[in-house]
């Protein structure tokens, strides 16, 4: 069942503005867990903008829930996680410059120092993750160096949806989705762990979730955001709301498309196609149809881009 990773280093940027001690991102982790958060996530950056190495340490000995942690693959910070021992542990590309992470690590032109991280990573019994851009040479880069897990990089998809006026049948969308996609299918196939997140948000989400195998989203700025709103607890429990109805939406599809088919394969009908629902590509792991992404609210006041659940 898809999980949702939430990401509490922008609670950090509240406090961090003034230097104080408030808000906690401690707190924060709880409220989140109570929203229905599987896991919490938090980079420790080197230039220590938000998350600091203290809130790292109280996350991991009180929070009762998954500790994910984001890092550069630098000698100082492995030591640090392997210190801590997270349950996961993802390498992510780190610039100072960078107001957030901008793109993915570049597995492939940086084997072997990779490597050698996260095999001390795993000897330490910290699961390892590569967060990478929807590339299949990346893809199959981690699986060279034993990655377990590799993020894909959600960025461009979520620029796309924005870009072209949150039009889930866009071709530039339609092509962003496809890449991904197709990352998760090569991840699966090399036995590694198929999770995805960046920029990921309320309104776009919807369709990410529905891939086929993906296992975790890991969002965070857009859940802290409306918390301002509506509180952090809600926020995280809407958020994961949309991501499990649309899983079971794209579940229910296939597996309706999957008995369409072997009901007629005996007549000679063209399986999957006869139910409307592509055998390959995009169609094939979200929901069938694009047209069944919502672009307004409903009477019942269902949030843009949501689903309707199964039935």
């Amino acid at each position: 069942m898809i999980e949702l990773g939430v990401n509490i280093d922008h609670v950090a940027t509240v406090r961090q503005a003034r230097q104080t001690y408030e808000p906690d991102p401690v707190w924060a982790a709880v409220e989140a867990h109570l929203g229905g958060a599987d896991g919490i996530t938090v980079h420790l950056r080197e230039d220590r903008r938000h998350i600091q190495d203290d809130d790292v340490r109280r996350l991991r000995d009180l929070t009762h829930i998954k500790l994910n942690l984001e890092m550069a693959a630098t000698p100082a910070m492995i030591d640090f996680a392997v210190a801590i021992r997270p349950e996961m542990a993802m390498l992510v590309p780190e610039g100072r410059h960078e107001i957030t992470t901008e793109g993915g690590l570049d597995v492939a032109g940086d084997e072997a120092p990779l490597a050698r991280a996260i095999d001390r990573l795993h000897s330490a019994g910290i699961m390892t993750s590569v967060f990478i851009d929807a590339d299949l040479a990346q893809v199959d880069a981690a699986a060279r160096i034993g990655a377990a897990v590799c993020e894909i990089h959600t960025g461009p998809y979520a620029h796309a949806f924005h870009g072209r006026g949150r039009d889930t049948q866009s071709a530039a969308v339609v092509a962003e989705l496809e890449r991904i996609r197709r990352a998760g299918e090569r991840i699966l196939g090399h036995r590694m762990r198929f999770n995805a997140g960046h920029a990921l948000n309320f309104f776009n989400v919807q369709p990410v979730a529905a891939l086929a195998g993906v296992r975790e989203l890991h969002i965070g700025h857009s859940i802290v955001a409306r918390a301002l709103f509506v509180g952090l607890r809600e926020s995280v429990r809407e958020m994961k709301r949309l991501i499990r109805e649309a899983a079971a939406a794209a579940g229910a599809a296939a597996s309706g498309a999957a008995a369409s088919g072997a009901g007629a394969s005996g007549a000679g009908a063209p399986g999957a196609q006869a139910s409307g629902v592509q055998a390959s590509g995009v169609g094939s792991s979200v929901v069938g149809a694009p047209a069944a992404w919502a672009s307004t609210a409903g009477a019942d006041g269902a949030l843009p881009g949501r689903l309707p659940a199964p039935g």
